[in-house]
């Protein structure tokens, strides 16, 4: 992250801060990791302490179906369920003690505010635009953004359709930018697959001075509680330091290619603590005269691998649909689909987009998983399986 400054800030922090009416601006730091970790110093109109109700919690852990898994596994995103609440839309498909993921169909805009107080979130947008409000700014997306939002924001979306689709990850560390493409100084170097020009960090806001009673929603450890505070969370009037949501899109992400084929590492986008997320993006094939641009069979000894596809044709899967998910346990092997391999030899381009996410530590699979997963794919490398299928789709 780099340092950004939004709005009015006293010379010194910790200092006095006052209005041109002679009020106090009350200082907040917003960090993580104790006084440790990147933080950025928030200043409000109002105490940001002024908590006039707390209800009893609302229980929101994941429903555990399957606790142990060596089963190659695919998810038909197309068939989770929409539903008119942000909250209530989020549908948790794999978790570990790192992370929870799934997908989200929001229907409508959320009139109250959200804090998740325990986790980082990456929403990407795979279909919808709109607003993320935060209490430091906003910030416009479209499709392909990744929308990086540090534990402990507060924030509202505003949906301009009612056909939304985000794959959600809920990080239990922060989610940064690799340490492998930053120098010393925190600068991404010059090979880098993209640089701070590509990330866009909120657009200031003027504040808002009201009282009355604002709901935000806070989550932590499951379960969300309704808390009433008297005065706008958006009462920010400036802010800097290092720490704040952002967005960056998936088309700005510059590939990677070579003369053969080149690990998933290639594609990493973001790490947190034991997972990386990866784009696969657009890109020229591997240009040796006997490249096999197809990945070959691997087996992730060490990690889960998740692939969410959100564009194009993905070329080693067969029978793969938009939002589908799919799931490669650590150990067991995979690789290209049957003729997917001898399909890609001599191919120059691609045009497919999908989001990868490797979790270090296997995961658990939720009821909500279960509900949309495809028990076929289990089968689908077996060398017969295209006239199996063939002749399935003639009965």
């Amino acid at each position: 992250m780099r340092y950004h400054q939004s709005g009015k800030i006293p010379q010194k922090r910790h200092t006095v801060f006052k209005s041109e009416n002679d009020h106090f601006y009350y200082e907040q730091l917003f960090g993580t990791e104790g006084f440790h970790g990147i933080s950025s110093l928030l200043y409000h109109i109002h105490r940001p302490t002024q908590i006039k109700s707390i209800s009893e919690p609302k229980d929101v852990t994941p429903k555990i179906a399957v606790g142990k898994n060596v089963t190659p596994r695919m998810f038909k995103g197309m068939n989770v369920t929409a539903e008119d609440d942000f909250l209530d839309s989020r549908k948790i498909l794999m978790l570990n003690n790192d992370l929870k993921m799934g997908l989200a169909k929001p229907r409508k805009s959320t009139e109250y505010f959200y804090k998740n107080a325990e986790c980082d979130e990456m929403l990407f947008v795979h279909e919808g635009s709109g607003v993320l409000k935060t209490f430091v700014g906003n910030l416009e997306f479209s499709v392909g953004d990744y929308l990086i939002i540090p534990r402990g924001t507060i924030y509202q979306l505003e949906l301009n359709t009612e056909n939304n689709v985000f794959l959600i990850v809920e990080s239990h560390s922060p989610i940064y930018t690799p340490k492998r493409y930053r120098n010393e100084f925190g600068q991404l170097l010059e090979h880098s697959p993209f640089c701070e020009r590509d990330i866009e960090t909120p657009t200031f806001v003027e504040p808002k001075d009201e009282k009355g009673d604002f709901l935000i929603k806070v989550k932590k450890e499951n379960q969300i509680w309704d808390f009433i505070y008297a005065t706008h969370p958006f009462d920010v009037v400036g802010w800097d330091g290092f720490f704040y949501p952002f967005k960056f899109n998936i088309k700005n992400f510059e590939p990677i290619t070579g003369r053969v084929h080149l690990p998933p590492p290639i594609h990493q986008t973001f790490e947190a603590h034991n997972f990386v997320v990866c784009s696969f993006v657009a890109r020229m094939y591997d240009y040796h005269p006997l490249a096999i641009p197809a990945p070959y069979n691997h087996s992730n000894i060490d990690s889960d691998e998740v692939l969410f596809y959100t564009e194009g044709d993905f070329m080693s899967r067969n029978h793969i649909d938009l939002m589908d998910f799919t799931l490669h346990p650590g150990g067991i092997v995979h690789g290209p689909h049957p003729g997917a391999m001898e399909r890609s030899i001599g191919k120059k381009f691609t045009e497919e987009y999908a989001v990868m996410v490797d979790p270090f530590r296997p995961l658990q699979l939720t009821e909500e998983a279960l509900k949309v997963e495809d028990p076929s794919y289990m089968t689908s490398w077996l060398d017969n399986i295209e006239n199996h299928l063939e002749d399935r789709s003639q009965e």
